[in-house]
């Protein structure tokens, strides 16, 4: 079997997985956070991992596009469609200003200018009275979707977020095997040859910042008609973080290291706790105790770890000794 079988293959078991999901036991809210954060980390490493510009500002395109939805579907009385619709197209129109000028610039100095700009938008949505300050956009309703769905019940929301993720993902696996995503991946290899060819690689970094952020804004989006909230975390400069540190413990430049990083990243946050009380019972050692209580050392261990033992990240690693494994099978 082939990689792309391979691949194929492990994409349709995930889908399956995730259709029967609830039907197992799983709490339905906790699996659509983690599909809005696949998506996210799906969405930056289609900047990072394959046109290589690191964004260190992409909390302004998922909190950013959270308040607009929320603020759209709470005050403003429009339908979930509509909120979804206005949020990614805000994460768009921000994707396009901070992109306009991060690709001016090359490597720390153009992550430093997304970082700055997203911090201008995290001190706005501290102090704009609209937003809620530091209490957030509470009480986002998630109505009726075309006014026919109803998306109060769980499980009717969770397979809607599942069908919208997955046509999001669909779209970036289009988007990298495209000929247009094929331009992106000789700009990050080499641009100057790539200008030498006659492309004009500003012009596909700005489309590439754009779509990018547009997808961000959708995972933001989402978030906020599931969870009913937007909050100041959702700009802040550590949700940037966050996403990078996904995507490189997943595996930067392949398509399924995002959702895999996510979904360390997150289950680490959020069952920490658990995993330490289970290891506490099963090992009588009470230190495991207090694993819930230190999420960003173990968070930061793990990323080192990666780093040094890893550098492709858990699934770049898996596909180098398949790669391998092919190679020595053949000779």
């Amino acid at each position: 079997m082939n990689s792309k079988n391979l691949s194929a293959v492990g994409y349709g078991l995930l889908f399956v997985g995730l259709l029967a999901a609830p039907l197992l036991g799983a709490y339905p809210v906790f699996v659509m956070k983690l599909m809005c954060f696949a998506l996210f980390a799906s969405a930056f490493n289609l900047l990072l991992g394959y046109t290589g510009m690191l964004s260190f500002g992409h909390a302004a395109f998922l909190g950013g596009s959270a308040y607009v939805a929320g603020q759209s579907m709470k005050v403003w009385g429009f339908t979930p469609e509509v909120g979804l619709l206005l949020g990614t197209a805000s994460g768009a129109l921000l994707g396009l200003i901070v992109g306009f000028f991060a690709i001016r610039r090359a490597g720390i100095y153009s992550t430093m200018i997304t970082l700055a700009l997203a911090q201008m938008l995290f001190f706005i949505c501290l102090q704009m009275p609209f937003t809620g300050g530091e209490d957030g956009l509470q009480g986002v309703p998630r109505g009726k979707l075309f006014g026919l769905i109803d998306l109060q019940n769980d499980m009717t929301m969770y397979y809607v977020v599942l069908v919208v993720v997955v046509a999001a993902f669909l779209l970036i696996v289009r988007t990298v095997h495209s000929p247009y995503g094929q331009v992106l991946k000789a700009i990050k290899e080499n641009e100057p040859r790539a200008i030498s060819l006659g492309y004009d690689t500003n012009r596909f970094k700005l489309l590439a910042f754009v779509l990018s952020a547009a997808l961000s804004g959708l995972a933001g989006s989402l978030k906020t008609l599931v969870l009913g909230f937007a909050t100041l975390s959702d700009v802040h400069w550590t949700a940037s973080g966050h996403v990078v540190l996904m995507t490189l413990v997943g595996g930067l430049g392949t398509l399924s290291g995002p959702l895999v990083g996510s979904a360390v990243v997150v289950l680490l946050e959020n069952k920490l706790g658990e995993i330490g009380h289970f290891l506490a019972t099963l090992t009588s050692v009470e230190w495991f105790n207090t694993l819930g209580e230190s999420v960003t050392m173990v968070t930061g261990l793990i990323f080192v770890i990666c780093v040094l033992s890893f550098r492709r990240g858990i699934m770049g690693e898996i596909i180098a000794w398949l790669g391998r494994r092919k190679a020595g099978s053949k000779g």
